[in-house]
């Protein structure tokens, strides 16, 4: 299938893209052969630190308990001024509760957006949630090519 070619986004325009919040697939690995277990989630980005904060719903019935301490694969994308961009980052998500993390989690948090979607049915001050953040090992941006026919 032929589509349009892509380029790398230099870090000032991907740091721009992702803004300070927005949604994106998160993808949690899974055992060999198995399809990874992949949820919508919103997600704040801090530009000082690189770091994206996630809000994530825990409640018994999540099955994301059995995955957080996996490596993941985040992915977000839209189309901005009628060319498509996406960004991808990878590594394990930490708890915001940590006593290591703490203190510059609340500093990151000040500066994010994470944006409060209700896909769960119930009033989202019933559904109990715990913050991640995701340092990234890996970060990459990719756009369609100006040159794209």
């Amino acid at each position: 299938m032929d589509g349009p070619d892509s380029v790398e986004m230099e870090a000032a325009e991907r740091d721009e893209f992702l803004g300070d919040g927005g949604t994106g697939v998160i993808a949690f690995s899974s055992a060999r052969g198995d399809p990874p277990h992949s949820i919508p989630v919103s997600y704040g980005y801090d530009e000082a630190e690189r770091t994206f904060y996630f809000r994530l719903a825990v409640g018994p019935d999540s099955a994301k308990a059995d995955v957080l301490d996996r490596p993941v694969s985040f992915v977000t994308y839209h189309e901005v001024d009628g060319t498509w961009r996406s960004v991808v980052a990878t590594g394990r998500l930490e708890e915001t509760t940590d006593d290591t993390i703490a203190t510059e989690t609340l500093a990151g948090l000040q500066r994010v957006r994470i944006p409060l979607v209700d896909i769960f049915g119930d009033q989202p001050g019933d559904v109990p949630f715990e913050f991640y953040r995701l340092v990234p090992e890996t970060l990459t941006g990719r756009e369609e090519s100006a040159t794209s026919p």
